[in-house]
């Protein structure tokens, strides 16, 4: 087991799913209507075309170009294609996130193996290829959206900078942002990630973990002070790596933490002020980066691209409930067991003044959220072609009663969340990755399950869920849930009254 066979596994059911999805459904369907053409005037060299209905960047079609050049020799080979363009097919555009999807899992691995230096081999296979199978990157897989090659831009952001490779990690930066703009979230968050590992460092003094095979005891590593400046070399050796790596991803629970949240953000910024050159110029090409978006926005007066009435900025809190709820049934064998519920109410009852002002404080803003910050956006009512319509319709809208009904699980699964990270990651990590994943939902008017998943992915690497039992039925689950979608949206085509054409159904 290893990075090949990762990319083999996943390989063997990207080839033969994107071939069916070619045969049954060979026009551009949804989005694609839209995103098809404007790649294909790219192949033409016609780079001056753009669509206003298309909101992000062109990122994916500059990754297309790539693709169908290196595939276009071959096709020339056998005739299948006389000029570049003709290369443009909607199956061959649709096949760059094919290429990417196994991209993504190689990635994945990569991280895990970053992550966890001590986990098995194995397992690190094993759980790479469960994550590529999860339902909202697996199904548009097979689809020429933006969404696989967002997830595999920004994996790899967070990969190179894990290996301290700061000048490449920014340069994959520009290209997750150039794909999709809200990436530039995920590259700050990144970035907030590796400040907390290097400042961090030696922090976690005297811990004696009982835990699995990346256990951390009584070990202190004091943290020399040019650090920094050897990151700006990049000359940190591998050993140095592994250890400091493994020290970050050893599970601790909260009682054993040696300091909060306020401890850790004054020792973060007490280290960041007395090396401020040093991480100057080891982060200044984040710095351009996000320089050069924020100047972006200036010029174009939105984030946005096109559409920009569709998609204003709207302040849409009720998406990071939805968001807690949706992680935690895509990790229910971990999340949704009768141990954790046990553990959580445990800690809580440890602890009765505080857990249960906690429990009030995060139902009373789960409240307002789904009072007053609740949005139906005119397309989530509009199209039929979408879950989220039928969970808006059926579940959410029932009864007007039923999304307060609803307030507790959201309390619950980000309780569950907080618990359970909270062993293995700072309180400050935790802080950043809600603030990041608000940042990106938030703002965002229009309920799409897609925009989850790369804040899922950050959640599930850090979550070091262990078992292999627990890791089967996610895998179990995930094939299940899209052997469903996928047969929907190929076998059970319908037709509206109002405007031609075959419908399908579609996350």
């Amino acid at each position: 087991m290893g990075r090949i066979a990762v990319a083999i596994i996943v390989s063997l059911w990207v080839v033969p799913i994107s071939i069916l999805v070619n045969h049954i459904v060979p026009q551009p369907y949804m989005d694609e209507i839209f995103h098809v053409p404007q790649a294909q005037q790219y192949c033409r060299g016609n780079f001056r075309s753009w669509d206003p209905m298309i909101t992000t960047p062109p990122g994916l079609y500059y990754l297309s170009l790539a693709h169908v050049a290196c595939l276009f020799p071959g096709m020339s080979l056998v005739k299948a294609a006389s000029s570049f363009s003709e290369g443009c097919s909607t199956a061959i555009l649709r096949s760059t996130n094919g290429v990417l999807a196994v991209i993504c899992s190689v990635l994945v691995y990569e991280i895990i193996r970053h992550l966890r230096p001590n986990l098995d081999e194995r397992k690190a296979s094993l759980f790479a290829v469960v994550l590529a199978m999860y339902p909202l990157h697996w199904f548009f897989t097979f689809l020429y959206y933006t969404d696989v090659a967002s997830l595999a831009a920004v994996l790899a952001v967070y990969l190179a900078c894990l290996k301290k490779k700061y000048w490449f990690s920014a340069l994959l930066g520009a290209l997750a942002v150039v794909i999709r703009q809200t990436n530039i979230v995920w590259m700050l968050f990144v970035c907030c990630c590796e400040v907390i590992n290097i400042t961090l460092v030696g922090q976690r003094d005297k811990i004696d973990v009982d835990n699995t095979d990346y256990s951390v005891r009584k070990h202190s590593r004091p943290t020399p002070k040019n650090s920094v400046s050897n990151l700006r070399k990049r000359k940190v050796s591998t050993a140095a790596d592994t250890e400091i790596h493994s020290m970050l991803a050893s599970s601790v629970s909260s009682q054993n933490y040696t300091s909060g949240i306020i401890h850790e953000t004054k020792a973060i910024f007490q280290k960041l002020w007395h090396m401020k050159l040093e991480f100057v110029v080891s982060f200044s090409p984040f710095i351009m980066v996000f320089a050069a978006f924020v100047a972006f926005v200036r010029w174009n007066g939105s984030i946005v691209l096109g559409a920009k009435e569709a998609h204003a900025v709207s302040p849409h809190f009720a998406q990071i409930m939805y968001f807690g709820l949706f992680s935690v049934l895509a990790m229910a064998p971990t999340y949704c067991s009768f141990s954790q519920t046990a553990e959580l109410f445990q800690s809580i009852w440890k602890n009765k003044s505080v857990g249960f002002f906690r429990i009030s404080l995060a139902l009373v803003a789960g409240f307002i959220s789904i009072h007053f910050f609740s949005i139906a956006h005119p397309y989530l009512l509009a199209d039929n072609r979408h879950y989220p319509f039928y969970l808006w319709q059926k579940v959410i809208k029932a009864h007007w009663l039923m999304k307060y009904f609803l307030v507790p699980l959201y309390v619950y699964s980000w309780l569950s969340i907080i618990t359970r990270s909270g062993k293995v990651q700072r309180k400050i990590w935790l802080l950043a990755f809600s603030l990041a994943t608000a940042a990106v939902l938030v703002p965002a008017p229009l309920i799409e399950f897609r925009y989850y998943t790369i804040p899922f992915f950050f959640l599930i690497l850090h979550s070091h869920i262990d078992d292999y039992q627990s890791w089967l039925i996610m895998g179990f689950l995930y094939t299940a849930v899209n052997a469903f979608t996928m047969v929907m949206f190929l076998y059970c085509p319908f037709h509206w009254s109002h405007e031609p054409g075959t419908q399908r159904f579609i996350w």
